[in-house]
């Protein structure tokens, strides 16, 4: 008996096991990384802003965008009204953005519309380089020094940080900050330090001209942005972190906006994860590339709602055990240290966020937002449709 026990136990920590220790190694090596600011500023760039029914929100994208540190002559601001219904072409064009009216029926969601900006970008520009903003995205003035110096160091593809513009609306948002932080801030700072990829998060992208040539991110899943960044993996190339430019969103405030939001993050997270863990793990092996590696390890980490889950059942049928095989406490320690890994990495997270000490009690919400995540999953199993998240609109 205690072997099969054993067995199954270890089953059911696996993911925990695997999970903690790599978040772990990333938070460890989290330390603030060293500024890189262009030295020149002659390189030319196109933001690419993809828009659906961004009227609300949109001239204040573009407002930020026009702050930034970086001579108005060498880079243009394009908005891909993506079958719009509103006024965002109108509100764009009369903010200075070249505006490309985009409308198609059956291809619709993020993807298409990078790919008909980036064509656009291929054919009838000579800049260096393409930036993705989001419609909802305040940017720090330094984004295109930054992605520039990494440009002139050889990087072909770099992630600003992501971050969050409205952290203190409500308990949910500071939790989802929290989350951000660890996410973004810790894994991407360790990944960065280990010289693998960091992965892309959608917003605050940069693409040189060079690999948009080579490999377009021709992709149009639910996570567009994760599986091109895998993609790039396995032909090798890595994404460079840029953790001193700031890209800030904002968060949805309420519990249906953020279920939305989620099911499409996690749902298209989880497809992408079932598509090419292998595929990396193989070419990890064949080509002992630590990119493919890290990038699968990446994948295989279940977010962490799911690793508390993992680690409180097992430590449930471990405490039972205990009662009849002493020798069954092993695991009641296991799992205490894997949930201290999982305590460290989200104080960092909280660490490195906008946050402050009063924050600290939302984390005794962390049992109903989990049981909220669960809920929204089975929601989202089988959905493979592209959901728009609802803007709060109060710029």
């Amino acid at each position: 008996m205690p072997a099969a026990l054993n067995l199954l136990l270890f089953v059911l920590l696996a993911p925990a096991l695997l999970g903690c220790s790599y978040l772990l190694i990333l938070t460890l090596l989290s330390r603030r990384m060293p500024q890189q600011l262009a030295a020149r500023k002659d390189l030319r760039f196109d933001i690419i802003v993809p828009a659906h029914n961004e009227a609300g929100i949109i001239k204040q994208t573009l407002q930020s965008l026009k702050k930034l540190d970086w001579p108005e002559t060498h880079y243009r601001i394009i908005v891909i009204a993506d079958n719009c219904t509103d006024d965002t072409a109108a509100i764009a064009s009369a903010n200075g953005a070249t505006v490309l009216k985009r409308h198609n029926d059956t291809q619709r969601g993020k993807g298409y519309a990078l790919d008909h900006g980036i064509r656009f970008f291929l054919e009838s520009s000579p800049g260096d380089a393409v930036v993705v903003i989001d419609a909802d995205t305040q940017v720090s003035e330094n984004l295109l020094s930054c992605f520039a110096a990494r440009l002139s160091s050889g990087a072909d593809a770099i992630q600003a940080h992501y971050g969050v513009l409205n952290p203190n609306d409500s308990w949910r948002t500071r939790l989802m900050t929290i989350a951000y932080s660890a996410f973004h801030a810790v894994r991407s700072r360790g990944r960065e330090r280990l010289h693998v990829s960091c992965g892309l998060r959608g917003n605050g992208m940069c693409f040189s001209r060079a690999l948009l040539l080579e490999q377009p991110p021709q992709v149009y899943s639910l996570a567009e942005d994760v599986e091109y960044g895998v993609l790039l993996g396995l032909n090798d190339v890595r994404v460079h972190y840029a953790d001193e430019a700031l890209v800030l969103a904002e968060l949805p405030t309420s519990g249906a906006d953020s279920a939305s939001q989620r099911q499409r993050w996690e749902g298209g997270r989880f497809a992408v994860a079932k598509a090419y863990s292998g595929k990396l793990l193989h070419h990890a092996l064949r080509h002992r590339s630590r990119i493919s590696l890290d990038l699968a390890l990446d994948l295989l980490t279940l977010p962490l709602a799911y690793l508390c889950i993992s680690i409180a059942v097992t430590a449930c049928l471990a405490g039972l055990a205990s009662l009849i095989y002493p020798t069954q406490f092993f695991w009641l320690w296991l799992c205490l240290s894997l949930l201290g890994a999982l305590i460290l990495h989200v104080l960092r997270g909280w660490q490195l966020s906008p946050l402050g000490p009063a924050a600290l009690f939302d984390l005794l919400r962390v049992p109903f937002f989990i049981a909220w995540k669960l809920v929204v999953m089975l929601k989202q199993k089988g959905n493979t449709n592209w959901i728009r998240t609802k803007r709060n609109n109060r710029h």
